[in-house]
């Protein structure tokens, strides 16, 4: 069976203000969009995606939407389409329906702006619809359910009272098979039918929809006040990543927060460590935090090759587990040529900034057989202490050599190994 989700994302987030479009907002660190492509990009069930975003976005995509082979967490090989949105939500589903490929039996759709959608919603939606030909994922109402009068504002009254067990509130992922899908679509057109969603449009054709069960933390992002239910989402999701390294953790602490915050790591004393190596090759500068360093080679790298500054940015991003450089600032990524790597050191300690973490020190040593670093410490030590807001007394940077052995020894390579100490910036 070959599945296709398609991610709506070619609204321009009128309800939710702002000046650039609310699906590049980043929530824990993330941005919106990234969050929801890489769930349909790594579940095992989609075999392609489809993006629909706002033609500028289609023109200039953000780098998670570029290709990106071997760039770890989040690459992959499955076809990834970008294509132009329409005025109408329904008008970006079908420009994207269009570029889907024929061998497709299934098409999932999914809002953009719902970046924390389960691996296992994903999968129920999709065996769902393959058995009943359409499928939707919904929670139940929880509460009791008010129809009210035509009248607007504060004269609204109650007109009807629903019964709370027949009411089911409307989520996505959605799913359908092809032909359902594209009968849908095209009565719609031919009918100038219109409908906030997939379901309503397979409804309107005279089809079944199954209902799903959805998850509470599925939340929709649409107004400024959902971002902060949407922050502690995410802190959560980070928590049970770093205490549980499994799926089933991760499901289970997005559906009971509570729990996996009593079971999660405490939030201070925490390490990560850092590792970096590079060739020394001719007529490259040798920097080292941040410090141009006198020598006939230097190391070959995509940005200014700095292993000081990029051992400790892993290992600040690892004590925050937030990735490793590559995942925030990727080689294949234009904008980060000849970056200079106590910029990105910089960018990194604010990342682990807004996750509530502060950087307490960090320990590096550099393995180099020459020159010798020693009298370039201390301003290496305050270029760092700099980019990640320390005092100079907290960073240390010490040079060892590998006496004659391997690369490094023959003057082939330099590598260094940092260690990060970080803290709840609360302490």
């Amino acid at each position: 069976m070959h599945v296709t989700a398609i991610i709506a994302a070619g609204g321009r987030g009128q309800r939710f203000g702002g000046v650039e479009p609310k699906q590049l907002l980043a929530i824990g660190g993330r941005p919106i969009l990234e969050r929801s492509v890489e769930a349909f990009l790594a579940h095992p069930a989609i075999d392609a995606v489809v993006v629909a975003l706002p033609q500028p976005l289609v023109d200039d995509p953000p780098s998670y939407l570029r290709p990106r082979p071997g760039a770890g967490r989040g690459a992959s090989t499955k076809p990834l389409r970008l294509v132009a949105g329409g005025d109408r939500r329904q008008d970006s589903v079908a420009n994207a329906f269009r570029t889907v490929d024929a061998s497709s039996d299934i098409i999932v759709i999914h809002d953009a702006a719902r970046p924390f959608v389960t691996s296992d919603l994903i999968a129920r939606t999709i065996a769902a619809a393959a058995e009943a030909g359409a499928a939707v994922a919904a929670v139940a109402a929880r509460d009791t359910v008010k129809r009210s009068s035509a009248a607007a504002g504060s004269r609204r009254t109650v007109s009807e009272t629903l019964p709370r067990e027949t009411i089911f509130l409307a989520q996505t992922p959605q799913a359908f098979r092809r032909a359902v899908l594209e009968q849908a679509l095209a009565a719609a057109a031919r009918e100038s039918f219109e409908a906030t969603d997939e379901a309503a449009l397979v409804e309107h054709a005279g089809h079944a929809v199954r209902l799903v069960e959805g998850d509470a933390s599925n939340i929709k992002i649409t107004l400024p006040a959902d971002v902060p239910v949407a922050e502690a989402i995410a802190e959560t999701l980070r928590i049970a990543e770093c205490g549980m390294r499994n799926d089933s953790g991760l499901e289970s602490a997005i559906r009971n927060p509570q729990s996996a915050m009593a079971s999660a790591p405490a939030r201070t004393g925490r390490a990560g460590t850092g590792y970096d190596l590079h060739r020394l090759v001719p007529g490259r500068p040798l920097i080292l935090g941040g410090v141009t360093i006198p020598s006939d080679r230097g190391a070959l790298g995509h940005s200014d090759a700095d292993v000081v500054c990029h051992a400790i940015t892993d290992a600040i991003l690892g004590g925050a587990c937030l990735g490793d450089i590559g995942r925030h600032f990727p080689d294949s990524d234009p904008q980060w040529k000849d970056a200079s790597s106590v910029d990105l050191l910089r960018r990194a300690a604010a990342l682990v900034a807004g996750e509530g973490l502060e950087v307490g020190n960090v320990d590096v040593t550099v393995i180099l057989e020459t020159p010798k670093i020693r009298g370039y410490v201390d301003a290496m030590r305050a270029a760092v202490a700099g980019a990640i807001g320390l005092d100079i007394a907290r960073v240390s940077i010490k040079g060892k050599t590998n006496e004659g052995m391997d690369a490094i020894g023959r003057g082939e390579a330099i590598a260094a190994h940092a260690v990060a100490l970080l803290r709840s910036a609360s302490h």
